[in-house]
C-alpha cells in the first residue's frame, strides 16, 4: 500500500486545499441525477439534426455468432462511462447494408452504440431473425472490440419489416431488453400478436403501405398489453419502403423513445407527450403518456468525499464505469464531480471512493 501512496503522492497533491474541486470545474447532470443520462438539453432543431452531439466511427464486423456480420457505429468518445446499445435487423430479403446502414451513424451520434446485422439467409424468418438480433447483442457486449463501451443492462432492438417482426419476438424472448422499434412490422396473415411483450414497444406503420397495410397494423398494436409502455406513430405519405432512406421525421421517434428508455432519459419525453413536435407529418398517433423509465427516475445524490486532481491540470483520480470491484484499475480523467472521483484518507496509506449508498465505497488496492 506504501508504494500505491508514493505513486499517487507523486501525481497529486493530496491535501486540504487540493481536495476541493477545481475551479470552474463542470459538474454535469449526468453525474447527479442520470448516470445514463449524456448531452446537452435537447431542442426541436438538435433531434432534427442529421448528426447529434458525439463524434462517431464504424467497423465492420465478419460473420459468425449466430449471425451473418454487419457493421458497429460507435460514439468515439470514451470519458463520459458506457453507451446504451441497439442492434438493427433489415426486412426480408434486404441487406442492412443497403437500407438500414444510414442509421448507424445518425443513432450513434446522440449517444448509443448501434450494430447493423446481416442476416445469415436473405429469406430468414421472423424467428431465425429474432435470434440473429440476441446473438449480434450477445456477440456485441462479450467479443466485440467495443464490449467495453457498452453496458450489457441497456440494450434494445429495431427491425423493419419481417426483421420487426423479429424484433418483436426477441423482446418476447428477452423482456429484460429496454426498448423495441418495429418499423412496419411482419405482414398480414402471419399471425404475429405483441400480446406478451412486456418491453417499452414503439411501433412505426406507413400510412400509404400496401404490404403491412395500416388496417393489419393498428391490429397488431392492439394486442399489446395495456400495462406495457409504448406507442403507435403512422407516417403520413410513407409507404413501406419509406424507413430505408434517411428521414428526421422517423428519427424524431427514435431518438426520443431510445433516450427514454434505454438513457432513462426524461428529458427527451416532451418529443413524445402529449403530441408530437411536428404532428403535421404523422397522420396517426397513439402515445401511452405519460412515459416513465422501468427503473424509475433517479433520484439526485451528493457524493461524500473530495476529488484528487493535479494541481493546475483540470484532471482527477477517476475509477471507470462506476465500478466498485476490487483491483479495478483507475485513471486520470477531466474532473466531471461524478462520485467515482470522489475519495476520503481511510487508514494509513489507503485512499477510499465513495459510491452510492447501496454499493459502499470502492478502495485503491
Amino acid at each position: 500500500m506504501a508504494a500505491v501512496a508514493a505513486v499517487v503522492a507523486a501525481m497529486f497533491l493530496v491535501s486540504p486545499a487540493s481536495a476541493q474541486p477545481a475551479s470552474g470545474a463542470a459538474t454535469p447532470r449526468a453525474a447527479q441525477n442520470n448516470p445514463y443520462q449524456r448531452g446537452p438539453d435537447p431542442t426541436v432543431t438538435g433531434i432534427e439534426a442529421s448528426r447529434g452531439p458525439f463524434a462517431t466511427a464504424q467497423m465492420g464486423v465478419a460473420p459468425g455468432n449466430g449471425f451473418n456480420g454487419g457493421a458497429i457505429y460507435y460514439p468515439t468518445d470514451t470519458s463520459l462511462g458506457t453507451w446504451g446499445a441497439l442492434a438493427i435487423v433489415p426486412g426480408y430479403t434486404a441487406r442492412c447494408a443497403d437500407e438500414e446502414a444510414w442509421m448507424g451513424p445518425w443513432l450513434s451520434s446522440f449517444g448509443f452504440v448501434v450494430i447493423c446485422i446481416e442476416t445469415n439467409s436473405r429469406t430468414d424468418g421472423a424467428d431465425a431473425r429474432a435470434a440473429e438480433l440476441l446473438a449480434g447483442l450477445k456477440w456485441l457486449t462479450t467479443q466485440s472490440p467495443v464490449k467495453a463501451e457498452i453496458d450489457p443492462n441497456r440494450l434494445s432492438v429495431l427491425g423493419h419489416s419481417a426483421g420487426g417482426a423479429g424484433a418483436i419476438i426477441a423482446a418476447e424472448r428477452q423482456p429484460s431488453l429496454k426498448a423495441m422499434i418495429g418499423l412496419a412490422p411482419g405482414f398480414p396473415g402471419n399471425g404475429l400478436s405483441m400480446a406478451t411483450d412486456r418491453v417499452p414497444s414503439l411501433v412505426i406503420g406507413g400510412q400509404n403501405d400496401t404490404v403491412v397495410t395500416p388496417s393489419y397494423l393498428g391490429g397488431l398494436y392492439a394486442t399489446l398489453p395495456a400495462t406495457t409502455q409504448s406507442g403507435f406513430a403512422q407516417i403520413a405519405g410513407a409507404d413501406h419502403v419509406y424507413y430505408t432512406r434517411p428521414n428526421n421525421v422517423e428519427m424524431k421517434l427514435l431518438i426520443p423513445w431510445l433516450k427514454v428508455f434505454v438513457d432513462n432519459d426524461t428529458r427527451y419525453t416532451q418529443f413524445l407527450c402529449p403530441a408530437l413536435p411536428d404532428p403535421s407529418t404523422v397522420s396517426v398517433y397513439q402515445p401511452k403518456c405519460p412515459y416513465v423509465p422501468p427503473s424509475g427516475p433517479t433520484t439526485p445524490t451528493t457524493p461524500g468525499g473530495e476529488p484528487v486532481h493535479a494541481v493546475g491540470a483540470g484532471k482527477c483520480l477517476d475509477v471507470p464505469d462506476q465500478r466498485t470491484t476490487a483491483g479495478t484499475q483507475v485513471e486520470i480523467l477531466t474532473c466531471d464531480g461524478g462520485a467515482n472521483q470522489h475519495w476520503t484518507l481511510g487508514q494509513p496509506d489507503k485512499l477510499r471512493r465513495f459510491t452510492q449508498a447501496t454499493q459502499g465505497p470502492g478502495q485503491v488496492p
